[in-house]
């Protein structure tokens, strides 16, 4: 039995890879978890035990009888507010109050406080009932756009521009809500960006912006180019917001990410999280900088001092892309053109001739690494992905 101290990373996925190399690089023996065993991030472990990680009670147990030491969300934010359950039930240190994570991952909750605060976030109200949201339709103007409180991944967004694509909304985001909530909001139109910081002592120490491009899917990002457009305009405003909310609510050392949408006049934040962004994230970060983006996001959730974060700055262009297809079917390969050999300096796939793609809207077979030599060249390339990196699907027989 290894007498190393036990992290729990709350699943094992593709995109949780970085934080389990990192958590063994510091020490850590890595337990996994999650309701899918064959994920490949499950064999980069060292153990494995099936559980749902965002059913708190049997993460707790699962987590007590380990006698972890630490606990690490996944990149989805029901772990983090399993993991920060877990964290204050055994007295775990590196994440925030229980409440405070429901409070930031909740969208409902967060746009009230953003509100409240005076946060540049688009204006919204939270229902709990499809009738009460039903009554309330003359309160908004169309275009609007109506979510689940609390999914992630674009499930269940729409926009509505009339009362009949509202009514369908309304029934569809309850749908999907666990929590049966949905926010309404005004539209804003423009381009989407994210912008990963990392907090110590509630300020801003690192801050790496990207710009964020969906395919088939209007609300699932499939690729993204860094820098962000226009970030230099940006950045002290969205640094600021950060800064307010981490001292309003007295929040823990460690990341802090953000999706923001800019028009021609001013950025306006519509999420935010509290763990590593999916789809291997850390790998542009750690290209563009240096470090191990990784590692810092298990040390902060770990409990690990992060005092000694690096100065560092983004620097280059580089950016990932989710390899998907544009129908569902049988897959017979992955194409990747010549044209786009150059620019990729890394890549994951775990796709095997005959696997089923059923989703198309969601699933992935990969994620690609690219680098740049200008912005340019980079924005060109990016919108050009889709084409230069695809999937053939088997005829289906007649």
């Amino acid at each position: 039995m290894s007498q190393k101290p036990k992290i729990l990373i709350l699943n094992g996925s593709h995109s949780e890879i970085p934080l389990i190399n990192a958590a063994q690089a510091l020490g850590f023996h890595v337990v996994t978890t999650g309701n899918s065993p064959d994920l490949i991030g499950h064999s980069f472990a060292d153990e494995y035990y099936p559980a749902d990680y965002s059913d708190q009670r049997a993460i707790l147990t699962l987590a007590q009888n380990l006698s972890i030491t630490a606990i690490c969300a996944c990149a989805n934010d029901f772990a983090a507010i399993t993991a920060a359950y877990v964290a204050e039930e055994m007295g775990l240190p590196g994440h925030d109050s229980f409440d405070t994570t429901v409070l930031l991952h909740h969208k409902d909750k967060f746009k009230e406080f953003a509100q409240l605060h005076d946060l540049p976030s688009p204006v919204s109200r939270s229902f709990s009932s499809a009738e009460e949201a039903v009554r309330s339709i003359e309160q908004f103007n169309f275009p609007a756009i109506i979510k689940p409180t609390d999914m992630t991944g674009g499930k269940g967004v729409a926009k509505v521009c009339n009362k009949s694509e509202y009514f369908i909304a309304i029934q569809q985001a309850f749908d999907y809500s666990r929590e049966k909530r949905i926010v309404v909001e005004e539209f804003f139109s423009g381009t989407q960006h994210s912008l990963s910081s990392f907090l110590v002592n509630q300020k801003v120490v690192f801050a790496f912006s990207d710009n964020e491009f969906s395919w088939l899917n209007p609300y699932f990002v499939s690729s993204s180019a860094a820098p962000a457009d226009n970030i230099k305009l940006h950045s002290l405003n969205l640094t600021n917001a950060v800064e307010k909310i981490a001292f309003e609510l007295s929040l823990a050392d460690g990341i802090f990410h953000i999706q923001y949408l800019v028009d021609a006049e001013r950025a306006t934040i519509i999420d935010i999280t509290r763990r590593c962004s999916g789809d291997m994230y850390p790998g542009p970060v750690s290209y563009s900088t240096g470090i191990d983006w990784g590692e810092w996001i298990v040390k902060a959730e770990a409990g690990l001092s992060c005092k000694d974060f690096p100065t560092v700055k983004q620097s280059g262009f580089c950016g990932r892309h989710c390899v998907m297809s544009d129908r569902n079917g049988t897959i017979c390969n992955v194409h990747i053109s010549d044209e786009i050999k150059p620019y990729l300096f890394d890549s994951i796939f775990w796709w095997k001739t005959g696997d089923v793609i059923d989703n198309y809207l969601l699933q992935k077979v990969g994620v690609v690494f690219l680098k740049y030599d200008s912005r340019s060249e980079m924005l060109e390339i990016t919108k050009r992905l889709p084409e230069l990196i695809s999937i053939e699907i088997a005829q289906e027989s007649r």
